[in-house]
């Protein structure tokens, strides 16, 4: 039985693959011996009597399944966290989604009436000063004043 390896690197150069990926059929041996050009292997590649292998990769299924239990809230518990608490989640980015929200409200609180413009600026300036640790807490002190006022 003869070596194979001048036919095997004269179809990874035809194919364009590397040497490994190049598949020879064990019953067409003294066909693809026989083969010596490129021409000769193009017509056993066309036969199907010489194939390019598909590449190996890695099955991204395990991650996925994980990714999907970290979207759902799950592996997320203190063995599994790297870099600070401010790291995972800034200040700045704390403070972004919190005065975001509180002004939303106070915006919506005016177009409709609840507040007026007076009371509305003053509470703005006391969101931006930091006064209120969420919703419910603006929405709370709101309630309250306005209870004082028809008292």
């Amino acid at each position: 039985m003869s070596d194979l390896a001048n036919q095997r690197r004269l179809a990874a150069e035809v194919m364009d693959i590397g040497v490994n990926r190049v598949w020879l059929d064990p019953e067409a041996f003294k066909d693809i011996a026989a083969a010596l050009t490129r021409e000769d292997i193009r017509k056993l590649i066309e036969e199907g009597k010489v194939v390019k292998r598909e590449i190996k990769g890695i099955s991204r299924g395990r991650a996925r399944k994980v990714d999907e239990a970290r979207a759902y809230g799950h592996r997320k518990g203190h063995g599994s966290r790297n870099g600070a608490k401010g790291a995972r989640r800034p200040k700045k980015e704390q403070w972004m989604k919190k005065i975001r929200a509180l002004r939303k409200m106070l915006t919506e609180m005016k177009e409709n009436k609840t507040i007026d413009t007076s009371m509305y600026r003053k509470l703005y300036s006391k969101a931006k000063g930091g006064e209120y640790r969420s919703r419910a807490h603006l929405k709370a002190h709101i309630e309250q004043q306005l209870k004082g006022k028809e008292a």
